[in-house]
């Protein structure tokens, strides 16, 4: 901020410090808690942001203010937020919203602009792999380097890629293959080889890739756009037995698409005949996908439609069978629309490291850091082979005492390093001892700086300070309502029965039939139907004998119908007997009502749901209401005045 020279600036000052003075004045009094007129007004505003304000919001967001902060103050009472379980709740909690403050932004912008970028093109490549482990010694590294270089020479030779690869690659699939890896795009490779791979020219052969996997040479096969997002509509038939007990998968999946061949629409095929339940209640509509979210069976048909509307022939996933028709396809999204997605991708990809880096650096500049690399080499001489047994004995570096590092006000010696050392050991493949220390270090000086910057959070961001307050209460809010409220409505099978007993003209069922929808293929088939009801033969025989030449002829469902259950239901009259037939969607059904029941109550068993509900409701209420008579706390009238002037 520029500083302020003239006198307007400072009366504007001044007044901003007499706003400040009555901003932070008490609204609300809970004894050993005051709530300031910001504090409320902020936490208000958080709540109702975009919403209409009146006087009777505040109001009402003031009383469920209250009701929280009383509720808060009971745990509390209660010694809820000493229970080890809490502890590790908010602990949990803290780790994932304190990342946000341990990250580089112009670094992560920086990285997720460039996948964005990538996202928009697909690259097919093939590459030759010399294998080299991360913790290698430097004599593997630079003999696995020294074998990439040749290989490289052999190439830049003008020697065939594919030859070349099955002859040097140590990837063990490059026998099948000869090194190629098909299409692929940002995210689904490690990040330097991904890097690689987009910054060569098709046609031409990389420089050497470091990765953990080893050393890479790629040669960039294609580039194309990326295919982007596609939407369909599938239908399912399952070869689970547990799903599909009508018979078998492949012989339906053909039927149904023999149907769609003659004409029938798909997605009333898709409501009557899919088993993927949800989607078949939207005729079949997935949502739509990129690359990576389908099985590569279903992708591989999904993206090779071609027009909205083309249907593909059957085929087989390890979920069943599909048919799917293509609906429409879609561009990658805009930056701002995946912006979030982008973040949490590349915080859990290999390129975070990146960011990681850029806070270290950070934190040392603020803090200010200092290390004495000499005394870490004093580990080389007392680590020995026997950490890779986990066996090693900490009492070996009990000479060393000195300090190994400075970070702000904290000092770390070797014995810190050692206790590390011997805290994080376990049994592992044998590397170089140089190799090993070295990179202990670096996490062990990673891990003391994140934790020191961790854990001045609170202290130098005021906003941190607020959500974790907002969490603490709110996780002692809930395992304290869950105990009066929301578990003891369930476990109190007296007192649940008992308001049962009390408001029992709440819980009726109006009219209903106990009733047997049938959906027949055909009129014929509906006749036959009929006459069998007719002959005394049960639902079981009848679909059994129906359905003996397809397994689409005929679909039943049978329960306890109220008006608004069924639309075929409802379409009837309700009398005992067989109705009429209703034709829809290209199907004939008709209902056969066994028994017209009168209004009745329900059953604390028919209603338990609602009546739990309402219950807990009860519940919650006479809780508020002992909490209110229990604790005394007072509210600030002429504030709460001022408040709803302001926020008219």
């Amino acid at each position: 901020m520029n500083k302020v020279k003239s006198l307007l600036s400072i009366v504007a000052i001044a007044a901003s410090f007499m706003a400040t003075a009555q901003e932070s004045k008490t609204f609300i009094d809970f004894g050993d808690e005051k709530v300031s007129k910001a504090e409320f007004k902020r936490v208000y505003l958080k709540n109702n942001s975009g919403e209409m304000v009146s006087k009777s919001t505040v109001d009402e967001y003031l009383d469920l203010y209250v009701n929280f902060k009383l509720k808060v103050k009971e745990a509390e009472a209660l010694g809820f937020d000493t229970v080890s379980s809490f502890k590790k709740e908010l602990a949990g909690y803290r780790k994932q919203l304190a990342q946000p403050y341990l990250s580089a932004d112009g670094v992560m912008e920086g990285l997720q602009k460039e996948a964005y970028d990538r996202l928009q093109e697909e690259v097919r490549a093939a590459h030759i792999l010399i294998s080299v482990d991360s913790e290698a010694s430097p004599e593997d590294t630079l003999k696995a380097y020294k074998k990439a270089e040749k290989v490289l020479k052999i190439l830049k030779g003008g020697a065939d890629f594919e030859v070349t690869a099955k002859e040097y690659s140590e990837d063990p699939s490059v026998k099948n293959n000869g090194g190629e890896l098909g299409y692929f795009t940002a995210f689904q490779m490690v990040y330097p080889f991904e890097t690689a791979a987009y910054n060569t020219n098709v046609g031409e052969v990389s420089e050497i890739v470091r990765t953990q996997f080893g050393y890479h040479i790629l040669k960039v096969l294609d580039k194309r756009p990326s295919n982007g997002k596609v939407s369909v509509a599938h239908i399912l038939i399952s070869t689970d037995p547990q799903i599909n007990k009508d018979g078998d998968a492949e012989t339906k999946i053909q039927e149904i698409y023999d149907r769609i061949e003659n004409g029938d629409p798909f997605d009333v095929l898709a409501k009557n005949f899919s088993d993927d339940t949800r989607s078949a209640r939207q005729g079949g509509d997935l949502p739509a996908f990129g690359v990576g979210r389908m099985v590569p069976e279903f992708e591989e048909v999904a993206f090779s439609l071609k027009e909205e509307g083309q249907v593909s022939e059957p085929f087989q996933t390890q979920y069943g069978w599909h048919i799917i028709k293509l609906l429409g396809k879609e561009k990658v999204q805009s930056y701002k629309d995946m912006e979030n997605e982008l973040s949490q991708r590349v915080k859990r990809d290999g390129r975070s490291k990146l960011t990681e880096g850029a806070v270290l650096r950070k934190i040392k500049k603020q803090y200010g850091f200092s290390q004495k690399l000499k005394e870490r080499d004093d580990f080389y001489e007392v680590v020995d082979n026997s950490y890779f047994q986990g066996k090693w004995d900490v009492k070996l570096a009990k000479k060393l005492k000195k300090d190994l590092f400075t970070i702000g006000d904290k000092t770390i010696s070797q014995r810190d390093f050692a206790n590390y050392l011997n805290q994080t050991q376990r049994k592992r493949n044998e590397i170089d001892v140089k190799v090993l220390v070295n990179n202990k270090y670096e996490d062990f000086v990673r891990q003391t700086l994140m934790s020191y910057k961790d854990a001045r959070l609170e202290e130098e961001q005021p906003e941190f300070a607020a959500l974790m307050q907002e969490y603490r209460d709110g996780i002692l809010l809930f395992n304290l309502t869950d105990k009066k409220v929301w578990s003891k409505a369930v476990e109190d099978t007296t007192g649940l029965e008992a308001f049962y007993e009390a408001n029992k003209e709440k819980y009726k069922w109006g009219e209903r039939v106990d009733a047997v929808v049938y959906s027949a293929l055909n009129k014929e088939i509906a006749k036959k139907v009929k006459s069998l009801i007719k002959k005394g033969l049960s639902r079981k025989e009848i679909v059994e004998e129906i359905n003996q030449s397809s397994q689409l002829n005929l679909k039943t469902e049978m329960k306890k119908y109220e008006k608004g259950n069924n639309e075929i239901v409802d379409a009837v009259k309700w009398e005992e007997g067989i109705s009429k037939d209703i034709e829809k969607g290209g199907r004939q059904f008709f209902v056969h009502i066994k028994e017209v029941l009168e209004p009745t109550y329900k059953t604390l068993e028919d209603a338990r749901g609602i009546i739990t509900s309402d219950y807990q409701n009860h519940l919650e209420k006479e809780w508020i209401k002992s909490l209110r008579e229990k604790y005394d706390y007072s509210v600030d009238s002429t504030i709460l005045e001022e408040l709803k002037s302001e926020l008219k």
